[in-house]
């Protein structure tokens, strides 16, 4: 008699894990490029497209943010003296020969080596950009959470809480979250939200890509809801 063949049972094959699609959040903002500079909001394009501006006391990693959403070491400049450039810098978004939206670099303040006049003129600049900007969808203000919201912060927010009220985006991003605890991060984004208006607050580490992916999601809703709402009221006119 033959003895039987006892096969061991063939093991399942595992299934290719499912590729997840990328938000075409983080592909649209590495499309940034450079689009001009101004001393002034009197030398500013006028513009269409929606608006976004990032604006914070100086060290408060305002130009890591935005190379690091953008997927681009260089493109906002960062001074080796800190609030010495005084220029508002523009960042056109959308695929080659098509601008969609608009990043608005604005000088970081509150430096102390910054001489008192140039303090004022530049503060004055600033809150005219941010309050008759036209074009203006959102805000994103940067601040380090370890030294949390100072004196000019909360100027500023007092300067465009009118336009929040009417609408106007508005995002607090808490930096160089990577050197808190989870306890120093949760207490930090609890005294943001509080100060926020309304508006959204996240926490934001470039080395750990922390928040990387929720900033850039709201950024793209922010400019698309609004192109969007703009084409719904052209067509019912």
């Amino acid at each position: 008699m033959r003895r039987a063949v006892v096969r061991a049972p063939t093991p399942p094959r595992k299934s290719a894990p499912v590729a997840v699609p990328q938000h075409p959040s983080l592909g649209w903002l590495h499309t940034a490029r450079f689009l001009t500079t101004s001393p002034d909001l009197q030398h500013l394009p006028a513009l269409e497209v929606p608006e976004i501006a990032f604006v914070g006391r100086s060290n408060a990693g305002k130009s890591t943010c935005i190379n690091t959403l953008t997927q681009q070491k260089q493109l906002a400049f960062a001074s080796k003296k800190p609030g010495r450039t005084q220029h508002i810098n523009l960042f056109s978004l959308g695929k080659q020969g098509v601008t969609d939206a608009v990043l608005t670099d604005l000088p970081g303040y509150g430096y102390a080596a910054v001489p008192k006049q140039d303090k004022i003129r530049w503060q004055q600049v600033m809150a005219n950009y941010l309050v008759t900007r036209e074009n203006l969808a959102g805000i994103v203000l940067l601040c380090d959470p370890r030294h949390g919201l100072t004196e000019l912060d909360e100027v500023l927010l007092e300067v465009i809480r009118p336009r929040v009220e009417q609408g106007l985006q508005f995002l607090i991003v808490l930096t160089k979250a990577d050197k808190l605890t989870r306890s120093e991060g949760a207490k930090a984004l609890s005294i943001a939200k509080l100060n926020a208006g309304g508006g959204e607050v996240r926490l934001f580490s470039a080395t750990k890509r922390t928040g990387v992916e929720e900033v850039s999601r709201l950024l793209w809703d922010w400019t698309h809801e609004t192109a969007g709402a703009q084409a719904a009221d052209a067509n019912s006119e």
